[in-house]
């Protein structure tokens, strides 16, 4: 079974700090380029840190830049998404995306940046 599940999102306060993670199975993720996105309410959703397979080359998209890192654990077939000083611009599903095709999506995790 191909399978993406999130985890790590939450409620958090501006200036604060959450990591997401996106386990994988039914396929190695260290094989694939990996990706982040996230939808806010009435919003498209945007790409927000991609990660290649061979290289580890991050690109991120420039609203999260200097503040939000993409990794990957490949002995824990695992991405990440380490967010540092939210803002309650950032509330969104967070979702992540990759492997096999077609690429699959994970089921989202919630992340509320809010006093």
């Amino acid at each position: 079974q191909v399978q993406l599940v999130e985890s790590g999102g939450g409620l958090v306060q501006p200036g604060g700090s959450l990591r997401l993670s996106c386990a994988a199975s039914g396929f190695t993720l260290r094989n694939y380029a990996m990706s982040w996105y996230r939808q806010a309410p009435g919003k498209e959703r945007e790409l927000v840190a991609g990660i290649l397979s061979a290289s580890g080359s991050t690109n991120y998209a420039d609203s999260v830049k200097g503040r939000f890192t993409i990794s990957r654990d490949n002995a824990k077939n695992t991405v990440y998404l380490q967010m540092n000083s939210l803002k309650a611009e950032d509330t969104a599903v967070y979702y992540c995306r990759g492997g096999t095709s077609p690429p699959r999506w994970g089921q989202g995790t919630q992340v509320t940046v809010s006093s």
